[in-house]
């Protein structure tokens, strides 16, 4: 029998510090995230400076509790991994200096990994049975991509934002109606309670065949209309503006992901990224892969978000292929997919 891989990873991308153990890609030991959600909320948004303030004074911690929790301790790990891009500069920097550190100290293989390819892998961990080929749709706050994943740590990508990311998107509409910060989860809640079809705000389609996405459009008729209702003293319903807008991002995210399966053939497509948790989402590409006859798969809430067994799973298949990293590694904020 096969020697079983543990990895110890750490996330640092943005404003949650992460670490976990993952056996063998697939099998998480522990995974501690450590929220800076409340912090940033009175910003109404990341400020990136106190993200990386407050990811020094927690990794320590959040390791040792990931060692902790999975009831092993440093000896018993094969391998260190970090996210080292893409995401913000100084909040990356903080999990690359802390994981270079570690691995020198143990002695052991530093593996990095795109916080992208993290996120599609965290599939992996929830579907077990999961193998490529597939379709990805990678949908966060700061990515909105479709990817052809070919093989494990082969990836096309098909389609991506040209200006905001779906999620971006989520966050501006819901500060413009008065939700707050963060704004996917809160709009989904309050699109339960209004009409989809009440207002009809644009889809971006590009008339070069593309499958690439626009989003700063539907954001702009959502704001004209909140002005526009402002200037004339009509009341807003903001329940039924939640839904439109929704209904508008979600048609194009699930229309061209069934495009794309059906140009490259195939039958599985995975979800990932934070809006992934979103249940208009779920509920229509799930709906129009039933009619496709195309599996739709999503991890659990807790794997949609950014967390460290993600990249412990992605970091597996690097060390399967003696993908490690020198030493010198460094944080790359603009990281692209598929980039080593």
């Amino acid at each position: 029998m096969e020697k079983d891989i543990n990895i110890l990873a750490i996330e640092s991308s943005c404003d949650e510090t992460s670490a976990a153990v993952v056996k063998n890609g697939r099998e998480v030991l522990s995974n501690i995230i450590a929220s800076q959600i409340d912090i940033h909320t009175k910003f109404g948004g990341v400020v990136p400076e106190v993200a990386s303030r407050k990811h020094i004074e927690v990794v320590s911690n959040v390791v040792q509790e990931a060692l902790d929790e999975a009831n092993v301790t440093l000896e018993n790990i094969d391998a260190v991994a970090v996210t080292y891009g893409p995401g913000l500069v100084g909040a990356l920097l903080v999990g690359v200096q802390y994981a270079k550190a570690l691995a020198y100290a143990i002695d052991k293989p530093l593996i990095p990994v795109n916080h992208i390819e993290g996120h599609i892998s965290a599939n992996f961990i929830e579907h077990k049975d999961l193998q490529p080929p597939f379709v990805c749709l990678v949908v966060s706050g700061g990515h909105t991509f479709i990817v052809h994943m070919k093989d494990y740590g082969q990836f096309e990508v098909i389609g991506q934002t040209r200006d905001d990311a779906a999620g971006e998107a989520y966050d501006k509409i819901a500060r413009a109606i008065g939700l707050g910060y963060p704004g996917g989860p809160k709009i989904d809640k309050l699109s339960k309670e209004g009409n989809p079809e009440a207002i009809k705000f644009p889809r971006a389609n590009f008339h070069d065949d593309s499958l690439d996405f626009s989003f700063s459009g539907v954001k702009s008729a959502v704001l004209n209309y909140l002005n526009k209702m402002e200037m004339t003293k009509q009341e807003v319903n903001k329940a039924d503006v939640a839904a439109s807008f929704q209904k508008a991002v979600v048609d194009v995210l699930v229309d061209n992901v069934m495009k794309t399966c059906k140009r490259k053939g195939v039958d599985k497509v995975a979800i990932a990224g934070g809006v992934a948790s979103n249940s208009a989402l779920r509920a229509h590409m799930i709906e129009e892969g039933e009619k496709e006859g195309i599996r739709v798969l999503f991890p659990s809430p807790i794997l949609c978000t950014d967390n460290a067994a993600m990249i412990g799973s992605a970091a597996y298949f690097e060390f399967l292929r003696g993908r490690t990293a020198p030493l010198n590694l460094n944080a790359i904020p603009n990281l692209k997919l598929g980039e080593r």
